[in-house]
């Protein structure tokens, strides 16, 4: 089927990371008459329906210059080489280079006119707001989370240093790396390190009994983390509070003294924390449409609130959406493709008048994926608890996800011609 019209919707969407580029992408394929790359895909021998083609014009903006995987920081803060390949510029990805149709621009939203369907954003480098126009929008700008969670640069040079700086740091090797927080960050955090470099000592402490204390997850998947974690060579420190963290310079240099509640003391290269509160970056939305932590309020077909305006050309995805569930790369990328879907309903609904068929988001339950070390531990209700090499290999490959997420966004995959 042709495109019905050669009049191209806008799209504007506000973050470039798992759910952004993969609300995009979809959406580029379904207005190829393609079957979206992240959705089923027909049995073999089975006929493709056919899918309405629209012409789009697509715009991300992103406060970084790229894309970076997340979910690999913990082995990038302790692999140069990781560091290099977790960032790649916009510039340099296939389906965004070879795509006339999707650019991307470095800035902030500032805010959005739901009425107008104006977007006023702060372009990088510049001193004076830009207005752009849409015709739907995507809210996929994630959680603001504090370093070593997250880059705090926006730029991959600057990432760079910033990642050689604290991994110089790290791999001193006087007296070790202290990782403070049990969750999933830190206890990655800490076996990356220990399996990158094995000759370090790394401690990681927790104020609670139980590691993952903040996950609604079974005691055996918590239990089974802590072994895990033993097992790869990190000295654990359970139920101790970090009371203060001193800097101390000597004739060899600079470390840090580590103070407990309890009054005991350990020396550290470098102290990391990994327990910091994240708050989604839902700051250009108007109040009514968030709950009390700034959570942006979905429908199960990620639109915005019903009492908002123009709600149904407003979509939500990814971190910064209220909905159940541990927050997951898979489950925003799988909220983009939802959001992509459901705008093509409504791109079809605009052009001819029929009925949209939405996709609707179910609850999600918890579940998670681990990495620790050479293993890993999985847990999903349905499965109930996994671990060993084999769990890793199939969850993260052997570069913590990130090849398994670009082919599952096909970030290589151009487009010429669009």
């Amino acid at each position: 089927m042709g495109s019905i019209s050669n009049i191209p919707f806008r799209i504007l969407i506000a973050g470039g990371s798992y759910a952004g580029l993969s609300a995009a992408l979809n959406l580029q394929d379904l207005c190829r008459g393609r079957p979206a790359r992240c959705g089923s895909k027909p049995a073999e021998g089975e006929a493709v329906p056919e899918i309405p083609q629209f012409d789009i014009d697509v715009t991300i903006i992103d406060e970084r210059d790229g894309f970076y995987h997340l979910i690999g920081t913990p082995l990038a803060l302790a692999d140069r080489d990781y560091a290099a390949k977790a960032w790649v510029k916009y510039e340099d990805l296939p389906c965004v280079r070879d795509s006339s149709n999707i650019r991307v621009l470095q800035g902030s939203v500032k805010e959005i006119d739901q009425v107008r369907k104006q977007a006023r954003y702060l372009a990088r480098g510049r001193t004076e707001d830009e207005m752009v126009e849409y015709d739907y929008f995507v809210a996929a700008a994630g959680l603001r989370r504090a370093w070593p969670a997250v880059p705090q640069s926006l730029g991959r040079k600057q990432w760079l240093l910033e990642a050689g700086t604290h991994i110089t740091e790290g791999h001193r090797g006087r007296y070790g790396v202290v990782v403070v927080g049990g969750g999933a960050v830190g206890i990655e955090m800490a076996a990356e390190l220990k399996l990158v470099r094995p000759e370090l000592n790394v401690t990681l402490v927790h104020s609670r009994d139980r590691l993952l204390s903040s996950e609604p997850l079974p005691d055996d998947v918590k239990d089974k983390s802590l072994d895990l974690l033993k097992e790869s060579g990190v000295e654990v420190l359970m139920g101790l509070r970090v009371q203060k963290t001193e800097e101390v310079k000597d004739g060899t240099g600079t470390f840090y003294r580590v103070t407990f509640e309890n009054g005991k003391a350990m020396l550290a290269d470098q102290v990391s924390f990994a327990v910091s509160r994240s708050v989604p970056a839902t700051d250009f939305m108007a109040q009514q449409i968030k709950d009390e932590e700034g959570y942006l309020k979905i429908q199960p077909t990620l639109a915005f609130p019903v009492d908002s305006p123009n709600w149904s050309n407003h979509f939500g995805a990814g971190d910064l959406v209220k909905w159940s569930g541990i927050k997951r790369c898979g489950g925003a990328m799988h909220m983009g493709y939802f959001a992509a879907n459901n705008i093509h309903q409504k791109m079809i609904e605009a052009r001819t008048g029929k009925k949209p068929e939405f996709l609707a988001l179910d609850e999600i339950p918890p579940m998670i994926g681990l990495a620790v070390g050479k293993s890993a531990v999985s847990y999903w209700p349905q499965a109930g608890m996994s671990h060993g090499e084999d769990v890793m290999k199939l969850f993260f490959g052997d570069d913590l996800g990130f090849t398994i997420c670009w082919n599952h966004l096909g970030l290589g995959t151009g487009n010429k011609g669009l």
